[in-house]
Parts: C-alpha cells; sequence; structure tokens
C-alpha cells in the first residue's frame, strides 16, 4: 500500500524563471532578434523558461523601443517611420526566433502598448482645453481650436491585417497643438470635439494627478467603439503571427480597466486560460496594487514596484533590517500574483524611474527572488548581460553579480523545491531552507548579509545526515557536514550571499560551465 500510495504522487511542478529581454539602451541596429534568438538555447540550460520580449511593434521611427508605438499591426514588415525592421529587427528575424525558442522549450510574452500612439501621418484640427498637469479634472482654458497630430493612415501598410484608421476622435487627448507659437510649450489638452468629453473616470484609470488617463503621445480613447474592437482584433491577431504564450501590459493604471478586462477575457476565450498576463501598474502602493487586482478579478499578476524600492533603499543604508525586506510587497501580501524583480528598463540607470541597488546587494536581492517559495522572478538583460553605455555615451555597466547571475538562477530550477523555513532572527544576517520534495530531494540553504561574515545553524532534515554540502556560488569554501540532527551551521561573506546544496546532488556539475554574457559579439 505504501509503495502504491508513494507511485500515485503528482510529480513536482517545475520552478519556473521568465527573463526581462531587453534593457533601454540596447544598439538600435535591427539586430536584436537575432541575439535573443542565438543565445536562446543557453538561457534555457541556465534556467529561464519565458522570455518577455521588447514590445516589438512599429514605433515613430528605427531607433524606438516601441512605447512611442506607431501601428500595432507591423511587426517588422512593411516600409514606415523609416524602415522595415523596428528598432529590434525585421518579422522574419521575430519568426525565426519565435522558431527557435518553441524548438528549445522557452514561451513568449509580448509587450503590448496599448494605451496610446506616436508619429501620426498628418495634423487634424479639433477642439480641446488645457488642462492642469497636477491635477487633470481641472480645466484652465475654454474649449478652442488645435491643431493635433492624431490622423493616422499606416500607408505603409495600407489594409493589411486591419481597415481600421485612426482620427482626432479616436483619441481623449494629446500634449502638443502644431498651431501654437511657443513650440516648447508644456501643456496636456482634452479633447472634447463638439460635444462635452471626460477622460475615463477612476478609478477605470488611476487617480493619481486627479485622473492619470492621459499619459503620453495620443491618448487612446477605449470608450469609442472603434478602438476598442481594432485593439481586441490586433490581441486575437497577433497569436496568429507568433507562438506566443503570454502578455505584458504596458501602463495599465493609465487606460480603462473595464477594457483591459475586456481584452483579456477575448483571448481566453479564443486561446484558452492557459496564457499568462502581467501588467505594469508601477506605484510604490500596495494597496492600490490590492485594490486593482481584486477590481480586476485577479485575471493577471503585477510587477511588485514596492519590492523594488525596498531592495533600493535596503542596499544603500547602512546595515539596515533585512528582516523588512518584504514589508509592503506584493509578493508577501499576494504572493501568487506578484512577479518579483530587482531592476527594470524604467528603474535602470539614467531611466526616468531610476531606483539605484548597490552592486553589492544585487545577488542578495536575487538570491531573495530566486530561491523562495513565492512569487514568479524575473531577470533582467541588463543584469545578465550587463548595460552597454548610457544615451549620451555614459559609462557601461558590466553584468551584475560578479557574473554568478546564472549560478542564482540554476540553484532555482534544480534545488529550490519544498517547504521552506525562514531564520530571519537578526537584523544584518537572514537565511532560509528549502527542504526539497519527494522528487526533487535535495533542498539548499541561502545565507545573505548586508555587513560582516553572516553565520546561521540552520535545520535541513534528518534525511540529510552526513551529507557535505558546498556554495554552488563558490563565495564560501569549504564544507558544511550535516549533523545527525539534520542541522548544519552555514555561512556567507560579508555583504554578500551563499546557496549551500548537497555537493554530490544532481547537477552540481552544471555549475561549472561558462555563461556567455558577450551577446554583443559577432
Amino acid at each position: 500500500m505504501a509503495a502504491q500510495g508513494l507511485a500515485a504522487q503528482e510529480p513536482t511542478p517545475e520552478n519556473y524563471t521568465m527573463m526581462q529581454a531587453f534593457e533601454w539602451y540596447v544598439p538600435a541596429d535591427q539586430r536584436h532578434w537575432v541575439r535573443l534568438e542565438r543565445h536562446l538555447r543557453q538561457l534555457k540550460q541556465w534556467g529561464i523558461d519565458n522570455m518577455w520580449l521588447p514590445p516589438g511593434c512599429k514605433g515613430s521611427s528605427k531607433e524606438g523601443n516601441g512605447y512611442d508605438i506607431y501601428d500595432l499591426y507591423d511587426l517588422g514588415e512593411f516600409n514606415q517611420k523609416g524602415s522595415v525592421a523596428t528598432k529590434w529587427g525585421t518579422k522574419e528575424d521575430l519568426l525565426r526566433l519565435s522558431r527557435t525558442a518553441e524548438e528549445n522549450g522557452v514561451g513568449l510574452y509580448w509587450d503590448a502598448v496599448l494605451n496610446h500612439k506616436f508619429a501620426a501621418d498628418h495634423r487634424e484640427k479639433c477642439k480641446a482645453v488645457e488642462v492642469d498637469p497636477n491635477d487633470r479634472n481641472r480645466e484652465i482654458s475654454g474649449a478652442y481650436e488645435i491643431d493635433a497630430w492624431v490622423g493616422y493612415d499606416f500607408p505603409g501598410r495600407g489594409d493589411k491585417y486591419s481597415s481600421q484608421k485612426y482620427h482626432w476622435f479616436h483619441f481623449s487627448g494629446v500634449d502638443y497643438n502644431d498651431a501654437e507659437k511657443d513650440k516648447n510649450k508644456k501643456v496636456i489638452y482634452k479633447i472634447v470635439g463638439d460635444q462635452p468629453m471626460e477622460w475615463a473616470p477612476t478609478p477605470d484609470v488611476d487617480g493619481e494627478k486627479g485622473n492619470y488617463d492621459y499619459l503620453m503621445g495620443s491618448d487612446l480613447d477605449y470608450s469609442h467603439p472603434e478602438v476598442e474592437q481594432d485593439v481586441i482584433n490586433w490581441g486575437k491577431w497577433i497569436p496568429s503571427q507568433l507562438p506566443l504564450k503570454g502578455m505584458r501590459f504596458d501602463a495599465i493604471k493609465h487606460y480603462s480597466e473595464d477594457f483591459l478586462e475586456k481584452f483579456v477575457t477575448e483571448l481566453d476565450n479564443t486561446y484558452g486560460k492557459g496564457w499568462f498576463f502581467v501588467g505594469e501598474f508601477w506605484k510604490d502602493s500596495l494597496a492600490d496594487m490590492t485594490n486593482y487586482l481584486n477590481r480586476m478579478q485577479h485575471k493577471f499578476s503585477l510587477f511588485d514596484a514596492p519590492l523594488v524600492y525596498n531592495f533600493s533603499e535596503l542596499s544603500r543604508a547602512n546595515a539596515a533590517d533585512l528582516r523588512q525586506v518584504f514589508d509592503g510587497t506584493l509578493v508577501q501580501a499576494d504572493p501568487v500574483a506578484a512577479v518579483t524583480l530587482v531592476m527594470n528598463h524604467d528603474t535602470q540607470p539614467y531611466q526616468a524611474l531610476e531606483a539605484p541597488i548597490s552592486d553589492w546587494f544585487k545577488p542578495l536581492a536575487y538570491a531573495l527572488i530566486l530561491t523562495r517559495n513565492s512569487g514568479y522572478p524575473c531577470v533582467w538583460y541588463g543584469d545578465l548581460y550587463g548595460i552597454r553605455e548610457g544615451p549620451n555615451g555614459e559609462k557601461s555597466f558590466p553584468p551584475s553579480c560578479g557574473g554568478a547571475l546564472p549560478k542564482i538562477m540554476l540553484a532555482r530550477k534544480l534545488y529550490a523545491y519544498g517547504g521552506q523555513v525562514d531564520y530571519f532572527d537578526y537584523p544584518t544576517c537572514i537565511g532560509w531552507i528549502r527542504y526539497g520534495t519527494w522528487d526533487r530531494r535535495w533542498g539548499c540553504a541561502t545565507v545573505i548579509s548586508n555587513a560582516g561574515p553572516g553565520s546561521k545553524r540552520m535545520h535541513v532534515g534528518e534525511m540529510h545526515a552526513g551529507e557535505r554540502w558546498t556554495d554552488v556560488l563558490g563565495w564560501s569554501s569549504g564544507e558544511v557536514v550535516i549533523g545527525a540532527d539534520g542541522f548544519g551551521e552555514f555561512t556567507c561573506g560579508q555583504t554578500s550571499v551563499s546557496i549551500w546544496v548537497n555537493k554530490d546532488a544532481e547537477g552540481r556539475d552544471r555549475f561549472n560551465a561558462k555563461f556567455d554574457s558577450d551577446i554583443y559579439k559577432v
């Protein structure tokens, strides 16, 4: 009976890790899809299962990152805005990347930029009112005619894939009036047309600045049925072009929750409920994030912005209390809905939302998201491959964690399974253990310190008695012999981290391989 019971146990689900597969200053050489395709097999071997691709729809220019979106239906196929290719490459390159991803078992998440458009094809006259940038509900002028860049004809694509064209009445606001003599005047215009119009109501959009419907560019009005239908059609079209496994939604606090709920439901109904959805609700407010998730009936996850800010603050304080690292975070309050991360393209150096994290703290932060049992971790391209340079030739940054990030990823993939016990009993040195499972039995022990060398006596289980454990990162020397009581004395260096595993555990030889971080070599 016991043997039958053991045989009936379900296999332990494999740990998954996603990767944000770009940083803001990736060279605009139209070769990014090619570089990623070449590195897919290596990334899979080191524990990456899904890749969040950059927004690959045609932007305002061939240098545009895609958040300056022009045409949803142009994936690098049509000669528009100065080139056929997007910053990232051609559609053919993207299709080749997709095939290689499928062959290597790596899922692709598309970055959907649905809030706005840029680089209109022509101007159109319309009526608008000026609003206070700090309180968009307060009008500071009467209605008058402006000359706005809001005409989108997509001449390079024509009617292929979609015949929808966009005009002033498809948008709720702009920030530029071509008729204004002072071209540097900073104004937000709410388009009113011949009838009074309002922003999308709160909480359908975020209430910051009174009403945060307007963010940038030509702001799409999802109360217009043609806008809603065209973008939903796009959502059902793009999986017909690419074998996607999910989407990342940009700037969701700036456009209609009601529309996004409809969009996700349409994709679920069309492609089944196996897709993964994550939204960028970038706000250091756990209450606002949980309220949003509740209103959206938990149809997708959110990036844990409060955790990023906690990492930033802890890394820059002198011997701060590590036990507070998860205070006020989404992963603590709602771990199933949390995508955990250390840095992204918005918080990286030289960006407006930069959240500096000291170099020495990066390995600690990644251990905290990769070897624990809560959240879905996202590794950032700039930490794995480095940043080449800033916007004006500022200094570059090498791969973070002293090049050890791939080993932390691999430790998650191989050993971070089973029950977790925390040893959060000292402000500047904390640890935790993962006990393993019946079929992933090795487990691991992690110790981090933000002060001097750290040491933790931790219980890994009597089943490991007599085993010799070593640090898979190689930063702590020696061996820890597990006692008959299942305890071991695990250490880490000054302002460092160590991840301890049985030295004879299956897969230990994989840590001897070299990760090729030179993604830009020919």
